[in-house]
């Protein structure tokens, strides 16, 4: 037995399909209308993560960004746009926190070391970014032939020496006095310890590995430089060597002899 047809839906009327056109122009024009009102504006701002003798002027500068939002319309490439005349800023985030606060995290290069010409030091982060207006107190020191103009390292011997710090663990890079180009390769003494010889500028957090490896061992105590051209045959060079133990004395078993007496000098 045939099962019945089954009715056709209808169609919504031209009445119909225009007022749900309507209503959803009217929502869309609200929610815009509200997005960006005064209902919803920015008025308190929050700033972390920044240091540095530049952190006023880039709290100053993100605030007057934020400050033309709303909770409902952040706009995070302005923000960005704000600190683009201050290279030590990385990124920026931003969170809303309904109905007018504004969260905003600073994300800042860190200097790895203090390019050096002359009495002039300038602090450069691990991609050559220049950090001017950035302490370098406590940097490695990477000797350069002149001031570097712009805001980026062009140097490759220099950006191959900032690498090299970059790639290195912080409590190791903090005891790295300079780093140079020497007959080794790459060449970074320690304060209060060893040189280190690196070689090229590849593999090197496997070469700063077996740094850590080396001066973890007691037996290279003492040693005055460490190879690490090769990190799985690291070798820790310049060892003082012991001095020899003293022979010992036999040990002299029965009565002493006598120790001759000597006469009086005088009359």
């Amino acid at each position: 037995m045939p099962l019945p047809a089954l009715p056709l839906p209808r169609r919504p009327s031209a009445r119909a399909a225009a007022a749900c056109a309507c209503v959803l122009a009217l929502l869309g024009g609200g929610w815009l209308w509200l997005r960006d009102s005064r209902l919803v504006a920015v008025d308190q701002v929050s700033v972390t993560g920044l240091s540095g003798s530049e952190a006023p002027r880039v709290r100053a500068a993100l605030e007057g960004a934020a400050r033309d939002m709303t909770t409902l319309h952040v706009r995070p490439d302005q923000l960005q746009t704000a600190v683009e005349p201050f290279p030590a800023i990385r990124a920026v985030d931003a969170q809303a926190d309904f109905p007018h606060g504004l969260r905003i995290v600073v994300h800042e290069h860190v200097a790895v070391a203090a390019l050096a010409a002359g009495t002039d030091r300038v602090p450069v982060a691990a991609d050559g970014t220049l950090l001017r207006g950035s302490s370098t107190n406590g940097l490695p020191v990477v000797a350069v032939a002149a001031p570097p103009p712009g805001d980026t390292l062009g140097d490759r011997r220099a950006l191959r020496a900032v690498a090299l710090l970059a790639a290195a663990p912080p409590e190791l890079r903090a005891k790295v006095s300079r780093v140079y180009a020497g007959p080794r390769g790459l060449t970074a003494p320690l304060a209060a310890g060893p040189v280190l010889y690196f070689g090229g500028a590849d593999r090197l957090r496997a070469k700063w590995a077996a740094a850590a490896r080396v001066l973890a061992d007691r037996s290279s105590s003492g040693a005055t430089y460490v190879d690490l051209r090769l990190p799985e045959r690291p070798a820790a060079g310049g060892l003082v060597a012991p001095a020899p133990p003293e022979p010992e004395q036999p040990a002299q078993v029965g009565p002493q002899p006598a120790q001759p007496q000597t006469e009086p000098v005088g009359p």
